[in-house]
């Protein structure tokens, strides 16, 4: 039985049949087909003597409970756990901090004054597309973008665009404030009735919630609208 035990605990990522590994896995079947446990094993990248990889990533989870509370731990929490330690936990803090800054806005801090200043930052994202996409973006105490946040795709209807997912995104961003940001493939950018009545529901909850709806802008092909300065949201 000891010798069993010793052996369990051995148990190291290369015994796994080599289809079974995670980065065999990520580089057959992409990084979206891998668990938690298989990208923070891949994060981490070797465990500690005498235990796998996949063992460790496991305890940070078990440790944390879930991915947003490993992502919020501090170093010093993270280097706590068994078979972390400094170095693992700075690998840690280092990709989320990329995820977070995966849309480009890293650089520097950027303000948002005008509708200008929005149509700037989500133009890219965009562009050319034949559905509607319905973003947000949160902003902290000086307008200054934490994040946009994708909510739904295709034509906006209270199904698809529900105060409960927007304000859901900016709670999870500490967000002060948000502006409603969709396209109109057509290139025409005059809000539907849809459009008028999600956002008056939209901005009655965050008068509620105690987030700050500043704006919701329609954009089409060449061409913009802003709510605000149409008259549609209060000055």
């Amino acid at each position: 039985m000891l010798k069993q035990m010793n052996k369990e605990s051995s148990f190291t990522i290369h015994d796994l049949p080599r289809s079974d590994r995670p980065r065999e896995r990520l580089q057959k079947l992409g990084a979206e087909a891998l668990s938690c446990q298989e990208l923070l094993a891949l994060i981490l990248g070797r465990g500690i003597k005498g235990e796998s990889v996949m063992v460790t990533a496991q305890r940070l989870l078990s440790s944390f409970g879930n991915i947003k509370n490993i992502s919020e731990a501090s170093i010093e929490e993270l280097s706590a756990i068994k078979g972390i330690g400094l170095a693992k936990a700075a690998q840690i803090k280092a990709a989320f901090e990329l995820a977070r800054r995966k849309d480009g806005h890293d650089e520097e801090q950027i303000q948002i004054k005008s509708h200008q200043d929005v149509i700037k930052v989500v133009r890219q994202q965009l562009k050319d597309k034949k559905k509607e996409h319905f973003l947000i973006l949160c902003l902290d105490t000086r307008n200054n973008l934490i994040k946009i946040g994708k909510i739904s795709t295709g034509t906006l209807d209270a199904n698809l665009v529900h105060p409960r997912e927007v304000f859901k995104e900016a709670i999870q961003s500490l967000a002060s404030s948000i502006i409603l940001v969709h396209n109109h493939p057509s290139g025409n950018p005059e809000p539907s009735d849809a459009d008028i009545d999600i956002t008056k529901r939209i901005l009655e909850t965050g008068k509620i919630i105690g987030i700050d709806v500043l704006d919701h802008i329609i954009i089409a092909e060449n061409n913009s609208l802003s709510f605000k300065e149409k008259g549609i949201l209060p000055p």
